[in-house]
């Protein structure tokens, strides 16, 4: 999945034209909303409308798809990871679980005078980690 995912890296330091793609794009093209709309069979009005859900983020895809066509252009979307890759977001959320399990454990033992100093708890956190990233288990998204 990374590797699909990896043309889309730099996607995520594109910063949003504040009043959207769609009047961003029609302006650099020195179309006016009239021309668009003939395009697309809406009025002046209605293209508006679409530039104005586009800067308010509520815009369906089928429409931005619908748009990017009357503009001659594709429209290109993906959900990228904040943290990079898949790989990382699984070994973040993998500890943060593991570290939960074996503090909680160790609590249980610890009542029971039976409990184990950080740098095992570390040892036991990375282990625990390394079984559910390759388990991959659903626990994780609890």
């Amino acid at each position: 999945m990374d590797q699909k995912l990896s043309p889309f890296q730099n996607a995520g330091m594109i910063q949003l034209p504040d009043r959207g793609w769609i009047h961003t794009i029609r302006t650099t093209l020195n179309m006016t909303m009239a021309q668009l709309g003939t395009k697309l069979n809406i009025t002046r009005q209605g293209v508006n409308k679409i530039e104005e859900r586009e800067a308010n983020g509520t815009i369906a895809i089928n429409s931005l798809k619908e748009v990017a066509k009357a503009l001659d252009m594709k429209l290109v979307y993906a959900l990228i990871p904040i943290d990079g890759t898949i790989d990382n977001l699984i070994e973040k959320k993998a500890k943060k679980l593991a570290k939960k399990i074996v503090l909680r454990t160790n609590q249980n033992m610890k009542l029971e005078d039976q409990g184990i100093g950080d740098e095992k708890i570390t040892e036991i956190v990375k282990e625990l980690a390394d079984e559910i990233k390759r388990e991959v288990r659903r626990s994780l998204w609890d």
